[in-house]
């Protein structure tokens, strides 16, 4: 009789317990490292891809920095696309230019250097979003 109820109660409890302890553990952060607050997040995101567009064709740490604004990308555009408040914003708009503009290149040319008229339109594009973020529109 006990273990009729083990497997007929324990195990379906065990796999819910497991499945709502999944469920809380995935919704807990913000995918990225991002905060979850639209202003900073994208004063942050435009910093690093500013920051890491400059660094030159030949720096060790190149390589290393586009794989994480790649990770950075992904994590910003999956956090903000699906959100309506933000859709609409101007900010948001220009943002989502420039990372599918950079993401592009990173995804079709890894190996080549981001051409100087794609790096100059980039950086004047990131630092419109993030002063019209700032600004709240």
């Amino acid at each position: 009789m006990v273990a009729f109820l083990r497997r007929s109660l324990l195990r379906p409890l065990l796999a819910l317990g497991l499945c709502f302890c999944l469920g809380l553990s995935g919704c807990s952060q913000a995918p990225g490292g991002l905060s979850g607050n639209y202003v900073d997040d994208t004063v942050s995101v435009a910093q690093t891809l500013l920051t890491t567009i400059a660094l030159p064709q030949d720096d060790p740490a190149r390589q290393e920095a586009e794989v994480q604004a790649r990770q950075l990308i992904n994590g910003y555009t999956a956090l903000y696309r699906p959100r309506q408040d933000i859709h609409g914003l101007a900010s948001f708009t220009t943002m989502q230019t420039a990372v599918n503009a950079l993401a592009a290149h990173y995804a079709g040319y890894a190996n080549r250097p981001l051409p100087d008229p794609l790096r100059s339109r980039l950086e004047k594009e990131l630092k419109k979003a993030e002063a019209t973020a700032v600004r709240g529109a």
